[in-house]
């Protein structure tokens, strides 16, 4: 069945501005809840606004650069004229931050649902339902019960007056809020979107696979995500820069600028995951398959092979480009062997990112041919291991067909 969504943006915050306008990731509130729409797959996403500042319409625009399908609408009626007849509408209230995952939940219902928060102090800014619950500020409706409430409006709230009416007619009712860190939030204050947004960030953090990322790189991932937010830089950028990054890094080595070329693979080593961590915050996930980034592997390989070049035309001999290949190699095969699935001591394996932070202590010596074999032997481990724990799993799997 088609999903829209409708979000209102007509109430003011604390200081007299418009609640849709309060600051959040480096944007405006309506701008993530819009966000939050389109992710879950609705289309055309209404705006009922009486007003549209520039500020306002500043926001829309960009929204539309990222092929949003926003209509700004100025009453019910011409709310529901935008809806396909049997549309189910997912419904976000004036000022409210919900999670991603509340969001995807209630799309997901397949019929008119609610999120409810329980009757108590955190929640007492939440719209009444009963004794025991209020809107939590989500909510799956029906198309045709928006359009029966936009014929009889007259002064009443939109929003609430539909909410009303898809409580009498039965909606599921949802209960979030329970816990605080993932209870959806409803703003009238900037402080009050900042709270959240920390939150975002820390949801934000992807799985961090190798022991660079999750000891070295923690700190410089979070300051570019923060700072990078508030900014235009779109995460593809970041991937296509590390990529160009890695490809200089290359041609350094064949120069035999070999300090700088480490200097940059070490730049282009977080820009992968802030840029995760900034399409996640813009519920724009990166694709995994994209070519920019599947380049980043064979790049990588290439800078190796390259410092291994430079190394056996200046002393290292023939010993120096076999290690180089060879940890290419084995790298390559433990990638395959490993199959995109997890592994015990995961984070110890070789990758991208610990092949160049391992090697940086024998750059500085200047054992470069050292370090072309401490990578190949790190590398070739890596593989034996992985090669290993998946015999040892598929071994009883063997065992219990015979």
């Amino acid at each position: 069945m088609a999903l829209g969504a409708l979000i209102g943006a007509y109430q003011e915050d604390d200081s007299g501005g418009l609640r849709a306008l309060l600051p959040l990731a480096g944007r405006t509130l309506i701008e993530y809840q819009a966000r939050c729409a389109a992710a879950a797959g609705a289309a055309p996403v209404v705006v009922v606004v009486e007003r549209v500042p520039a500020a306002l319409n500043d926001a829309f625009e960009r929204l539309r650069g990222e092929g949003i399908n926003l209509v700004p609408v100025s009453d019910g009626n011409e709310a529901a004229s935008r809806f396909e007849p049997g549309t189910l509408i997912l419904m976000i209230a004036d000022g409210c931050a919900p999670d991603m995952p509340l969001i995807a939940r209630i799309a997901a219902a397949g019929e008119p649902a609610i999120a409810t928060v329980p009757d108590d102090e955190a929640h007492s800014r939440f719209e009444r339902l009963d004794a025991i619950s209020r809107w939590g500020g989500v909510a799956l409706v029906d198309g045709r019960t928006l359009g029966a409430t936009a014929a009889m409006l007259g002064d009443w709230d939109l929003q609430s007056t539909l909410l009303r009416r898809s409580v009498q007619a039965g909606a599921i009712r949802v209960k979030v809020g329970d816990d605080p860190f993932t209870s959806p939030l409803l703003a009238t204050r900037a402080e009050e979107t900042a709270d959240f947004e920390r939150r975002l960030l820390v949801a934000s953090r992807g799985a961090r696979r190798d022991w660079v990322s999750r000891y070295i790189l923690p700190i410089v991932e979070e300051f570019a995500t923060e700072r990078l937010m508030e900014t235009r830089v779109r995460p593809e950028w970041l991937i296509a820069a590390s990529l160009a990054l890695t490809v200089a890094a290359a041609l350094a080595f064949t120069r035999g600028w070999l300090l700088p070329a480490l200097g940059l693979l070490i730049l282009a080593s977080p820009l992968d995951l802030v840029a995760d961590r900034l399409a996640t915050l813009r519920m724009r996930p990166l694709p995994a398959g994209s070519l920019v980034r599947r380049a980043l592997w064979p790049a990588a390989g290439l800078a190796l092979i390259a410092l291994g070049w430079w190394n056996a035309r200046h002393g290292g001999g023939w010993g120096a480009m076999a290690a180089a290949l060879s940890a290419a190699a084995f790298a390559q095969a433990a990638r395959i062997e490993r199959g995109g699935e997890d592994q015990p001591l995961e984070i110890w394996l070789f990758s991208v990112r610990t092949a160049v932070f391992g090697a940086v202590p024998f750059g500085l010596a200047g054992w470069w041919n050292a370090a072309l074999a401490a990578l190949g032997l790190y590398a070739a481990a890596s593989f034996f291991l992985i090669q290993h724990v998946r015999h040892k799993i598929a071994a009883p799997l063997d065992n219990s067909h015979n």
